[in-house]
């Protein structure tokens, strides 16, 4: 099948919609480009097409920020950056979790400048104006006159919801309805007690490749047997018995697993919210119950109230920007961010039940062992299929249904998202690109 080989976005910008041009030339592009086939090269490396992306998808879509047991006490908090925007989560008063733009209404100074602390009041380095940790100015100093109104001046909101005891957020005005998957998620991980879990190992990396690259290579384990030795130490390469490669062995571990978590009434059933959300728990390798080397635990604690480390992986998949694993020792969460058009942020983190001792009940070393080699040969991977793609000679390609439905999904998604986000924005901002 034909397929365009190098599309372009190239209609200037006019000076009333300067990315209008850019918007018109991806639903054409959207809109001829074939099913089952990875996108036209500007998907994966043009800059007012990343701009697109950006505005369209990560302003406009819930997207997982961080866990509710990273900010377990009042005055925790935590910060991100989607896109050119820093955001602020925190928890309050009551336990209430509030999540504001990371920017004083001063002079619009970033309030906090690092990733992750506790305070009393947030309080801008610049001048210190000082807010409530729910978003009310409380002290502009003096100089500001006797009629400066206080109340007008508190810091900008972000929708927030919590799910499971993952936090997603909202930078839209009038965020999508998102109570189909808080359900979802409240009822799969109901077993693990989130609230009462904490990080024990974070990694960020940087990858130099497109954000869509890295999702597809995570969507598909085509690639696995050849890139993922340590990985396939423990993980099956497929997660449903209904795959056309699972082998009689692999559908009679199935039966006898999903029989034992029955048994603990604990969810395994596969779920899906459209072709966003996938959530399943399938049984690692016979024998093996963890993801770590030996396939032993990693954690001899276990989570919330597990009484087996037999549970499998609990797959959790987010679009756009996260998937998961939660076994019965340790679970391990993904947060994809775009950084630019060929770069992207993956921050890693192992979670362990709030009471494991470091050194006692597991060694950080061994727990990451598997999915930082992992992580840095999916880095390699997504970046040299950027460096590919680069090249005049690229057009894109079939996906394999077998093996890459996932990534077909993906795909899906991100088109209708696409042009639906894109189709009802009457002018996009100008962007520096």
């Amino acid at each position: 099948m034909d397929v365009v080989a190098n599309s372009s976005l190239a209609p200037s910008p006019s000076q009333d919609d300067p990315l209008g041009s850019a918007r018109e030339a991806t639903l054409e592009m959207l809109g001829q480009h074939p099913q089952g086939f990875s996108l036209p090269q500007p998907f994966y490396n043009d800059a007012r097409l990343f701009q697109l992306d950006i505005q369209a998808i990560f302003e406009r879509e819930w997207l997982f920020a961080g866990m509710s047991c990273e900010i377990p006490a009042k005055g925790n908090f935590i910060t991100l950056s989607i896109g050119d925007n820093p955001i602020i989560i925190v928890r309050g008063d009551g336990g209430t979790i509030h999540a504001f733009h990371n920017v004083c209404r001063h002079r619009g100074s970033r309030l906090c400048p690092t990733e992750s602390g506790k305070v009393a009041k947030l309080v801008c380095p610049y001048h210190q104006w000082t807010y409530e940790l729910d978003g009310r100015l409380l002290f502009a100093g003096s100089d500001m006159g006797t009629n400066f109104d206080l109340g007008q001046y508190g810091l900008k909101p972000v929708a927030i919801t919590e799910a499971g005891g993952f936090l997603f957020v909202c930078l839209a005005d009038n965020p999508p309805a998102i109570d189909e998957l808080k359900a979802t998620f409240d009822h799969y991980l109901a077993p693990y007690d989130t609230e009462n879990l904490k990080v024990a190992v974070t990694s960020s990396i940087e990858e130099t490749a497109n954000w869509k690259l890295v999702i597809e290579n995570n969507r598909e384990c085509y690639h696995c047997n050849g890139a993922h030795p340590e990985l396939l130490n423990s993980l099956q390469e497929f997660d449903d018995s209904d795959d056309p490669r699972a082998t009689p062995a692999y559908r009679e571990l199935v039966a006898r697993k999903q029989a034992d978590w029955d048994a603990m009434q604990v969810p395994w059933q596969l779920t899906r919210i459209g072709k966003r959300n996938r959530l399943t728990r399938t049984p690692l390798l016979n024998g093996t119950v963890s993801m770590t080397m030996d396939g032993k635990v990693a954690c001899k604690r276990l989570m919330g109230r597990l009484t087996s480390a037999d549970m499998g992986s609990l797959r959790i998949l987010h679009l756009p920007n996260s998937w998961n694993h939660f076994m019965g020792d340790h679970a391990v969460v993904f947060r994809v961010l775009p950084l630019g058009p060929q770069r992207t942020l993956v921050t890693t983190k192992w979670l362990v039940h709030k009471d494991a001792v470091e050194g006692v009940d597991y060694d950080p070393e061994q727990m990451r062992k598997v999915w930082d080699a992992t992580n840095d040969q999916d880095r390699r991977l997504a970046e040299e299929n950027q460096r590919g793609i680069n090249s005049l000679a690229y057009q894109p390609g079939p996906y394999s249904a077998t093996y890459e439905f996932g990534v077909i999904d993906f795909i899906d998604w991100y088109r209708e998202t696409l042009q639906n986000n894109l189709g009802d924005t009457p002018a996009l901002r100008l962007a520096q690109v």
